[in-house]
């Protein structure tokens, strides 16, 4: 096989039990890699009578044929399990060099289940796969763990990806860094890490990776490189990395602020431009990636003078800037890398904490219930110890370490209101008021309300005849418009599902890049495979579909593919999108029909599923439309 390496390495922590097995040809083929191979496995192992932190879940680390290989922008690895956040699909992504490094000890897969009776770390050497103990590093945050591990294994060069004690603790939204900068974010890969007592997976790889068409890809690869010289947006991305969405965001008037209240704020004090200016020292790329948006900062006066640390991601920032009515982006960068150290998702984390604030604000939570903090916007000293409290698991952290759904289940008193979640998972970055295709692709988000299953970057960017051309009306570009969005999003979703199983960075794929015929040259000249851009839009919609199929079995119904109550009824108050509320129905049902979903539950119909060639799925839909009409409605 060209760019797979043919193996899946399986380990059973429960009984210490290692071994490997062929990677099935024809799922690869069906499924390329990383995000799409790990979604049929997760379906097919793990089911909906499965509690998300026993041992009976999987861990499932993929990679993809273009991973350790020239090809551009492939330092992507997807992490899946099922999420104890939002009990449903959960994955999450992550760049760097550990996944090529997996590839060239020479394994496409790795899945974890089981769990270990004490702490225990696990040692990739090539052929040579070891669980170690880890009793001495368990407790340890990651800066520690890094040290630790790379004395102990005796190679500063290998790759690593670990927990600290947020996930230790079992903090539903617990993360996986790697690397030390680079997170496995979102839907608490990193609690199900913690919940097997595996504190870390240690790689170093030797072999290589063969390709079908080595002049092929490096024609391509040069070409991409180009692209990307001359692409402005992406020389942004090189320079500033995602700060820069600070102003965009802002110009839109969709901003975060105050738990999404105000659309608009003061960012002059952390805007992109500050940020790179002030703070950076040298970029740093993922293998493979010409625009290296990755670095390291450095606070070299005042009070918090001595960090130094990985560049934050305006997803992470946000949370402790508008988001907790905050300017200060020193206070966010230290913020930042406490989670970081912890492993937490500082997105989830940001969630919970605005969640509690508007609580304190609307008289649903008092000084009783925070442990004497005035949970008051702007207060910095608040903002730092509810943190600590949650990382720690005291006292209101603890109901706040759930997420906010959960949490808001628990304090009741209508703090409903205030979770903005969806499916379990907080909302982030830009408000879907202002971006309806963005809205709709938070709702049907397989993972929850996510801007990466989709990211309809065409909302915002399109001519009107580019528009017309791939979503049947120039008004898909109209960001307040509802006619093509569902076509938008449906095309969209497939790209970035492919994209994730090359394990492709969609930073790379916000460009020229950014369609069906560039991904399936880099793909062809890797594997040799021969696919047509239409290909490459059917494997995504079957990964789209297999994620379905395993949140529809999980009981997500048409009712859970929705957006909190402040997106669709409360208008935005002020700013460039002033008086728009989300209009999320007429988009579902055109998304559901494209779809080939029944438009009243939203379950994925048969033929669809024979088309895809995904017929081992439908007994269980049939099963489950039957089980739903014997079930009284309320």
């Amino acid at each position: 096989m060209y760019g797979w390496i043919g193996t899946v390495l399986r380990v059973d922590l429960s009984n210490q039990n290692i071994t490997k097995e062929p990677l099935n040809k024809n799922s690869a083929e069906k499924f390329i890699g990383g995000r799409g191979l790990n979604g049929i496995t997760l379906y097919r192992e793990v089911g909906p009578e499965i509690d998300p932190i026993s041992p009976e879940n999987r861990l499932i680390f993929g990679v993809g044929p273009c991973n350790g290989t020239i090809s551009v922008g492939s330092g992507r690895c997807t992490v899946t399990g099922k999420s104890p956040l939002s009990g449903v699909f959960g994955d999450s992504n992550f760049g760097g060099n550990w996944a090529p490094e997996l590839k060239y000890a020479g394994y496409d897969q790795l899945i974890i289940q089981g769990k270990s009776d004490t702490p225990v770390y696990l040692w990739i050497d090539d052929d040579e796969v070891e669980i170690r103990p880890a009793g001495h590093i368990w407790g340890k945050t990651i800066t520690e763990t890094d040290k630790l591990l790379r004395d102990e294994i005796g190679d500063p060069s290998i790759q690593i990806t670990y927990i600290g004690p947020g996930s230790e603790k079992l903090i539903k939204f617990g993360n996986i860094m790697s690397n030390l900068y680079r997170a496995a974010g979102r839907t608490g890969m990193g609690c199900i890490m913690g919940s097997k007592n595996l504190k870390a997976v240690a790689v170093r790889g030797s072999k290589g990776v063969k390709v079908a068409d080595p002049q092929s890809l490096m024609d391509v690869v040069q070409k991409a490189y180009g692209i990307l010289r001359e692409d402005k947006v992406a020389q942004l991305w090189k320079d500033q990395g995602t700060m820069c969405l600070t102003d965009k965001y802002n110009l839109l008037g969709t901003m975060s602020g105050r738990n999404f209240q105000d659309p608009v704020v003061d960012v002059s004090k952390y805007t992109g431009e500050v940020f790179d200016e002030k703070y950076k020292v040298k970029n740093r790329a993922c293998m493979g990636c010409p625009l290296h948006c990755g670095g390291f900062n450095e606070i070299t006066d005042g009070p918090r003078a001595g960090y130094k640390w990985g560049k934050i991601e305006y997803g992470s920032a946000d949370n402790f800037l508008s988001r907790l009515g905050l300017d200060d982006l020193e206070f966010s960068m230290e913020a930042c890398k406490y989670a970081d150290e912890h492993t937490v998702d500082a997105i989830q984390l940001g969630g919970s904490m605005s969640f509690a604030f508007e609580c304190y604000e609307k008289g649903i939570l008092t000084e009783n219930d925070t442990d004497g903090l005035r949970l008051e916007w702007g207060n910095k000293e608040a903002v730092w110890k509810l943190m600590e409290n949650i990382v720690n698991k005291r006292g209101l952290g603890e109901i706040l370490a759930e997420g906010s759904r959960k949490a808001s289940e628990i304090i009741g008193k209508g703090s409903e209101e205030f979770a903005l979640h969806t499916k379990g998972l907080d909302h982030v970055e830009a408000d879907p008021r202002g971006l309806m295709a963005w809205g709709l692709a938070y709702a049907v988000s397989s993972r929850g309300a996510d801007h990466l299953r989709a990211l309809p970057a065409f909302e915002m960017s399109i001519t009107p005849e580019r528009a017309k051309e791939l979503f049947g009306t120039e008004e898909a570009g109209d960001r307040f418009a509802t006619k093509g969005k569902g076509k938008m999003v449906k095309w969209y979703e497939e790209l970035r599902a492919f994209e994730d199983s090359m394990e492709t960075c969609k930073f790379i794929c916000r460009t020229e890049l950014n369609s069906p015929g560039p991904l399936a040259e880099i793909l062809n000249a890797v594997t040799g495979l021969g696919i047509s851009e239409n290909d490459v839009m059917l494997i995504g919609e079957r990964i789209v579909n297999v994620e379905r199929a395993f949140n529809v079995r999980e009981g997500i119904r048409r009712k859970d593919d929705s957006l909190p109550r402040r997106f669709l009824e409360e208008p935005l108050p002020f700013g460039p999108a002033a008086g728009h509320v989300h209009k999320l129905e007429p988009m579902l049902d055109d998304y559901y029909k494209l779809r080939g979903w029944d438009k009243k539950t939203g379950i994925p119909l048969d033929k669809k599923f024979e088309e895809l060639g995904l017929q081992e799925m439908i007994p269980d839909l049939q099963s489950i439309r039957k089980k739903d009409s014997n079930t009284p409605s309320d």
